[in-house]
C-alpha cells in the first residue's frame, strides 16, 4: 500500500493540482451509501487536493443546493456525520449538472463544468467516477470521447467490469480505443478491505509465514463471504446476476489471487497489479462438476423475484492454480445470502503431520485465518497440549485485532480507492489481462451451469457444498 494510504492526516502528492471529480450517477444508492461519504472522509482527514470541486451528473434536474441537501441528508443515514466537520467547506465546492449525459446529450455537464474550470484555473486534473449501472458504461466512454473529455484525465470503473468474456472485451475495447492504460481505474472494493491488503503486508513482512505459502504446507486456501441478510432492497438486481456473477467471478477470484501470487519484486502498485494478474492467469479453466449454486428457501416469495427463478443465491467452487507453487492445492470458494452468519475470511488450512509421532493420528489442522469485517484481524489456531494430568490435545487460536494498534484508524474501502486514484496508485485495482484471464476461466461452466440446489435459510448452503471440500471442511462450519 502507497505511504499516502497508511498514513492519514498528511497531505497526498495530489493536492498540487486542482482536480474536478465527475460523478456519474451522483444521486444513485451506490453514491449514497458509498461513493459521497468517502469523498467526506478524505475531506475530513484532509486528503483531498487543496483546490476541487464535485460535479454530481444525473438525469433529474437540481439545484447545486438541492445536491448539497441531498448528499447532506446521506451523510446523516450513513455517515460520517455533517456535524463532525468540515461540512460547510465541503459542501461550497459541490455542484450538480442534471439531463443526463450521453453522446449525442452531454445535458448541463459542460456547462458546470466549464463554471468550475473557470474558478479553478487552466491546469485542472479531470476524475471521471462511473456509480452507474454496468449497461451504461460503453455508452458514457464513448460520450467521454464525443465531448472531448478525455485528455489529461482519469476514469474510474465500478464492477462488474463487463458481465462476460463478450461483454468485457466489447467494453474494454472501446476503453482502450478512447483512454490510455494508465488513466483507468477499475474498482473491486474488496481488494481496499484492511485485512485484505494485510493479507499481502503479513506475508512479505514475516519470513515464517513466507515460507509455508505453498504446496508444501497448505492443504486448502478458502474464501468465504457469507452473509445472513437476503436480498429484497436489490431483488431486481440480484435476480438478473446472482451469486456466482455478483461475487466468485468478481471478488473472490481477485481475494483468490491476492492470496495465489508470486512475490512481487516491490510493492508499487504496478508490481502488485501484475503479480495478481499472473495469478489469475495460472487458474485453470472452472469445471461445472466442482461449482454448486444454491438458492435459498423462499427466495422466490420475495417481491420482484418471479415464481420461477432458478437464481443463485449461494455459490461455491473448487479452482485449482496451475503454478509450481499451489499445484495440487484446492482453491474454494464460497459466497451467499441468507447464510448461517455474516463472516468474511480468507484462510490457509495447513497440513496435517506428514512424519514423526503425530503422524497418521488425528490432529485438528493448524490455520492462518484473516477476518475481513470491520477492522479485521489475524488468527492462528495451532495444536498444544492440553494442560493437566489427563494431557491429550487442544486446538487454541491467537487473534491479532488489525485495529488495535495505537495512533491507527482503519478506513473504509473507497476512501483509500478514491485516494488512490488521485495519487495514481493502481495496486488495489483490478488489471485488464486479469479480468480477461476471470471470464476466459468461467467460459466453459457459463455454457453448462449446474442446477441450482434449494438451502434452509441459516445454514451453511447445501450438503454438496460440504463435498467440495472434501477430505478436509470448511473453516467456517
Amino acid at each position: 500500500m502507497s505511504q499516502s494510504a497508511e498514513q492519514p492526516g498528511q497531505q497526498s502528492e495530489a493536492t498540487d493540482r486542482p482536480t474536478i471529480f465527475l460523478v456519474y450517477g451522483a444521486t444513485g444508492d451506490l453514491s449514497r451509501r458509498l461513493v459521497s461519504p468517502a469523498f467526506f472522509e478524505l475531506a475530513r482527514l484532509g486528503r483531498l487536493p487543496q483546490q476541487w470541486r464535485l460535479i454530481g451528473s444525473g438525469r433529474g434536474e437540481k439545484s447545486h443546493e438541492e445536491f448539497r441537501d441531498f448528499l447532506r441528508e446521506a451523510l446523516e443515514e450513513f455517515g460520517p456525520q455533517p456535524s463532525d466537520g468540515p461540512w460547510d467547506e465541503f459542501s461550497a465546492n459541490l455542484l450538480f449538472a442534471g439531463g443526463g449525459f450521453t453522446a449525442d446529450d452531454p445535458g448541463q455537464l459542460l456547462d458546470v463544468l466549464g463554471e468550475a474550470r473557470a474558478d479553478l484555473g487552466d491546469d485542472v486534473q479531470l476524475v471521471h467516477y462511473l456509480a452507474i449501472p454496468p449497461g451504461a458504461f460503453l455508452d458514457t466512454t464513448k460520450a467521454f470521447a464525443a465531448h472531448g473529455l478525455v485528455e489529461g484525465s482519469r476514469v474510474v470503473y465500478e464492477k462488474p467490469y463487463g458481465t462476460s468474456l463478450e461483454t468485457f472485451e466489447e467494453l474494454d475495447a472501446e476503453v482502450q480505443r478512447v483512454f490510455d492504460e494508465e488513466q483507468v481505474f477499475r474498482i473491486d472494493h474488496f481488494l481496499a478491505f484492511e485485512a485484505q491488503q494485510d493479507v499481502i503486508h503479513a506475508r512479505f513482512a514475516n519470513p515464517w509465514l513466507a515460507g509455508i505459502w505453498n504446496a508444501e504446507h497448505v492443504a486448502q486456501v478458502q474464501v468465504d463471504i457469507a452473509e445472513t441478510l437476503d436480498v429484497a432492497q436489490r431483488a431486481s438486481f440480484y435476480d438478473a446476476t446472482g451469486a456466482f456473477l455478483d461475487m466468485i467471478v468478481t471478488h473472490l477470484f481477485q481475494m483468490a489471487a491476492t492470496v495465489a501470487m508470486e512475490p512481487p519484486a516491490d510493492l508499487g502498485p504496478g508490481a502488485l497489479q501484475a503479480a495478481r494478474d499472473a495469478a489469475l492467469q495460472d487458474f485453470r479453466e472452472l469445471d461445472p462438476a466442482e461449482v454448486v449454486l444454491g438458492q435459498f428457501e423462499g427466495y422466490t416469495d420475495i417481491d420482484g423475484v418471479p415464481d420461477d427463478s432458478t437464481t443463485d443465491t449461494l455459490a461455491a467452487c473448487r479452482v485449482w492454480v496451475d503454478n509450481d507453487r499451489w499445484r495440487g492445492v484446492p482453491f474454494l470458494l464460497r459466497s451467499g445470502k441468507k447464510m448461517a452468519a455474516d463472516e468474511q475470511r480468507v484462510t490457509l488450512v495447513l497440513k496435517a503431520p506428514a512424519d514423526g509421532p503425530y503422524a497418521g493420528q488425528d490432529v485438528a489442522p493448524s490455520t492462518i485465518s484473516f477476518s475481513l469485517l470491520e477492522g479485521g484481524a489475524f488468527d492462528v489456531a495451532v495444536t498444544v497440549r492440553r494442560p493437566g494430568v489427563a494431557g491429550g490435545l487442544a486446538q487454541g487460536t491467537a487473534t491479532l485485532p488489525l485495529d488495535s494498534f495505537e495512533g491507527t484508524s482503519p478506513a473504509l474501502p473507497y476512501v483509500h480507492l478514491i485516494e488512490h486514484v488521485l495519487t495514481g496508485d493502481r495496486s488495489l485495482f483490478t488489471g485488464v489481462e486479469g479480468l480477461r484471464a476471470a471470464w476466459t476461466c468461467i467460459e466453459r461452466f457459463s455454457q453448462d451451469r449446474p442446477e441450482v440446489q434449494p438451502y434452509a435459510p441459516g445454514t451453511w448452503g447445501p450438503e454438496s457444498v460440504d463435498e467440495l471440500a472434501a477430505p478436509g471442511q470448511w473453516f467456517l462450519r
